[in-house]
């Protein structure tokens, strides 16, 4: 068993280099948040960043983005208050231990009793991870895979050589933007839709815009080959947010795909609905992704049974702790994963990496697959890369040409996610 004698909470700002859309909304800052967990003999540092529009959009439109993130910082606070004298055996265990009362919270925190489950696990990203920090440096490993049972290391046994380095295509990305991150060898785009244009929230209108975007971003890159997709084509994976009201306007925008030729380009659409709307959608031509929704084993079990047919994995917004819980379940259901981002630093891109590269690759897709967004967003990205523990000592962290190339020295200590980073380390000294 681990004791927790006692935590710490910082955090840091992190200005993004323009607006950032989606769900309707944009941001222009993140926060950084830095929790540290002092165990009898060890002590672990982890980092979590808050995304309060993603999480739950109605606590994002019903304050300023200044409260919003003071609400997310305030949970994290309570929730590191509670695990002071905790003992544990897993961190899996220490996060079950406190989430409901965590829960609870943080409805009281923002107000709001329908508080979406995800905005607390938001909140418990840097706890978590802290305490995987911890629980690593205890049983004296760097290797990840090591400190998990036999039954939640069944889905992790791979070791991919290559990851895909999946960029964000956000509302106010042009065209010509696209066709640059293609040309530098990024071949797999995620694309947002489910726009509010004109601001009027009128879904039609939001229809119309994503058909333009699909046709203009289709007729740019439809004829560009790449050597890792089994098709030889660009695959577009189209993150809506929960912005669809219904099955039939999902239809439509499918539909259209079809009618200019690029149905068959389509890897995923994820979290189209709002996660309350619950409807098969076994019959659509696409693979339809679950993300926000599952924010929990249980949750991504309905939705597999809903017809999903694809879960996106966020150790870096869910909790590493719920997602591996997540990725058992799907594996057991023969459901494919994949890691996607939260616009997170390079520190904590390698816990998304830990998972993504472990993974079974995806359907389509020869290598690995990873979204990783943070250098097209962040003002400082280089200077947040400096803060990582291997930088100057191991070239993946960074990737190349859209490829992440790993070696044994990322799997023997888990790109470095045990080890100090000097800078966050000082902010909880």
């Amino acid at each position: 068993m681990i004791k927790i004698k006692d935590t710490k909470v910082t955090y840091t700002r992190e200005k993004l280099k323009a607006p950032f859309g989606f769900k309707g909304g944009y941001v222009d800052e993140l926060w950084t948040v830095v929790v540290k967990a002092e165990g009898e003999t060890e002590f672990g540092v982890g980092l979590g960043v808050q995304s309060v529009l993603w999480s739950d959009a109605a606590v994002f439109a019903a304050n300023t983005p200044e409260d919003g993130n003071q609400f997310m910082l305030e949970i994290t606070k309570y929730a590191a208050e509670l695990l002071k004298g905790v003992e544990f055996e897993t961190p899996m265990d220490a996060i079950d231990g406190i989430f409901e009362r965590v829960y609870e919270y943080g409805k009281k925190v923002t107000k709001n009793p329908d508080l979406r489950k995800t905005f607390a696990l938001n909140a418990l990203v840097a706890v978590d991870n802290a305490l995987w920090q911890l629980y690593g440096r205890v049983n004296k490993t760097e290797d990840f895979l090591s400190l998990l049972s036999d039954d939640y290391k069944a889905p992790l046994m791979n070791k991919a050589e290559k990851l895909c380095n999946i960029p964000l295509v956000t509302y106010n990305m042009t065209v010509e933007d696209v066709l640059k991150l293609v040309n530098d060898g990024f071949f797999f785009l995620k694309i947002k839709i489910g726009s509010n244009p004109d601001g009027s929230g009128s879904l039609d209108k939001m229809l119309e815009w994503d058909k333009q975007r699909l046709f203009e971003i289709h007729n740019a890159v439809k004829n560009i080959k790449t050597e890792y997709t089994d098709s030889g084509y660009i695959p577009y994976y189209f993150d809506a947010n929960g912005r669809y009201d219904s099955k039939e306007r999902l239809k439509e925008f499918i539909d259209y795909a079809k009618e200019i030729g690029a149905l068959d380009r389509i890897a995923i659409i994820e979290e189209p609905f709002p996660e309350e709307y619950k409807v098969d959608v076994s019959d659509l031509e696409v693979r339809i992704a679950a993300d926000e929704s599952a924010h929990s084993y249980e949750d991504a079990i309905e939705r597999i049974e809903l017809g999903y047919k694809a879960i996106a994995l966020k150790p870096i917004a869910k909790t590493m702790s719920e997602s591996i819980k997540i990725l058992k379940e799907a594996y057991k259901r023969n459901i494919p994963c994949f890691c996607a981002d939260l616009t997170v630093n390079p520190v904590m891109v390698e816990f998304n990496k830990n998972v993504a590269a472990r993974i079974d690759k995806f359907p389509g897709i020869k290598i690995g697959i990873l979204e990783s967004n943070g250098m097209q967003n962040y003002t400082n990205w280089e200077k947040l890369q400096s803060y990582h523990p291997m930088y100057g000592k191991a070239d993946y962290i960074k990737q190349e040409h859209g490829i992440f190339n790993l070696n044994e020295e990322f799997y023997e200590i888990s790109g470095g996610i045990f080890r100090d980073s000097e800078y966050y380390n000082g902010l909880v000294r």
